[in-house]
């Protein structure tokens, strides 16, 4: 599943997307928890769900400017453990990650909190993936999305 930046994220702004693979090739830490946020409690919270660090590591580029915390985890059961206490805002999360899967991992927020915001990615499967589940994230977005594309959808949601 190892996918480039530019296989993923497609941006009108070259510099942005050299700037980040360049960063998180070189292993830069973005807000990967709420310690760097300035002690701001106020902002929302995303979780983000993927086991593609690079990816991780770019979806924290992009949602933190957008002036969110932002919680990332490799693993959906670990997101699932801080689920109940962290209450987060949004959790964007990707369909395919060994184990648990983005969807299991949607059934299982929906059960703690029916109400809870859920975005869904993959470049594997499509919107026929949670056709018949009983729980649905509230957007889907297929891979390579736009990155314009991916904040739109994360500031309606949490503004909804």
């Amino acid at each position: 599943k190892s996918l480039t930046a530019k296989a993923i994220f497609r941006h009108n702004k070259p510099a942005f997307k050299i700037g980040a693979c360049r960063a998180a090739q070189q292993g830069a830490s973005f807000a990967a928890n709420d310690s760097g946020m300035k002690g701001n409690a106020s902002k929302q919270t995303v979780f983000v769900v993927d086991d593609e660090p690079m990816l991780l590591e770019l979806a924290s580029v992009i949602i933190q400017p957008l002036g969110y915390n932002v919680r990332t985890f490799r693993d959906p059961e670990a997101a699932l453990k801080e689920f109940s206490t962290a209450k987060p805002d949004l959790v964007l999360t990707d369909y395919a990650m060994g184990r648990m899967t983005g969807m299991d991992l949607v059934r299982e927020c929906r059960r703690i909190n029916p109400a809870q915001k859920i975005i869904l990615v993959s470049g594997t499967v499509d919107e026929h993936v949670y056709a018949d589940a009983p729980a649905k994230p509230d957007k889907f977005l297929a891979k390579p999305y736009q990155l314009q594309e991916l904040s739109d959808s994360i500031r309606q949601l949490i503004a909804a």
